[in-house]
């Protein structure tokens, strides 16, 4: 399973033809049965061929990740904010004002069963797979962030295929600085979490 071969034909399935699939119209349970079934892939791979462990090292700089983390989250609720009272003022805060308990529950849902499956696959998986296959950098950071957005293609929404391949970049160097899967979910779950906050969630599949 380790053959340059074996990977190509599973980075396309994975990464491509799955994804590209879930933005055809057929069975929403078919496409459950493959999604689930991917994942167990990837754990099986994860734990049985690439040996993880999926223990929290004790070397993680803390201090410097929330630092970073905090400071690109200014960043990122100026620029939304200002984006939603511009563009959509009257969904700015919606949720978080009209249904506060639906709020709390969401982002601990969307937490635990979106983000973290998501960093499983999108940055443990992939990088441990595939980085040795490119020689440069960044076009592997490149091209991890493009797989990231390509992975919500079925939204078909334009805005959301840019904000995906943002946050990709930002996980991709998140996670190739720690190599830990941890902190880039916990990075990956506080920016989903605000853009549901501030009013974006609709149309990143969030219910409102």
């Amino acid at each position: 399973m380790r053959s340059i071969r074996y990977r190509l034909m599973e980075f396309f399935i994975i990464f491509v033809a799955i994804p590209v699939s879930f933005a055809l119209e057929f069975s929403i349970w078919f496409k459950m049965i493959i999604a689930i079934t991917g994942f167990i892939y990837v754990v099986y791979v994860l734990l049985k061929i690439e040996n993880n462990k999926f223990k929290i090292t004790q070397q993680l700089n803390w201090k410097q990740f929330w630092i970073r983390t905090v400071l690109k989250l200014l960043a990122i609720a100026l620029l939304t904010t200002i984006y939603m009272y511009l563009v959509d003022k009257e969904n700015l805060f919606m949720v978080l004002i009209n249904k506060p308990l639906m709020w709390i529950m969401i982002l601990f849902i969307y937490s635990l069963f979106s983000v973290y499956p998501q960093e499983l696959i999108y940055r443990t998986f992939f990088f441990q797979r595939y980085e040795s296959l490119f020689r440069s950098n960044t076009l592997f950071m490149f091209t991890n962030a493009a797989l990231f957005s390509l992975a919500h293609i079925f939204f078909k929404n334009t805005l959301v295929m840019i904000l995906t391949f943002i946050g990709g970049i930002l996980f991709a160097l998140t996670f190739k600085k720690t190599k830990s899967t941890l902190l880039v979910s916990i990075e990956h779950a506080i920016y989903g979490c605000w853009l549901f906050t501030v009013g974006m969630g609709e149309m990143l599949g969030f219910p409102s």
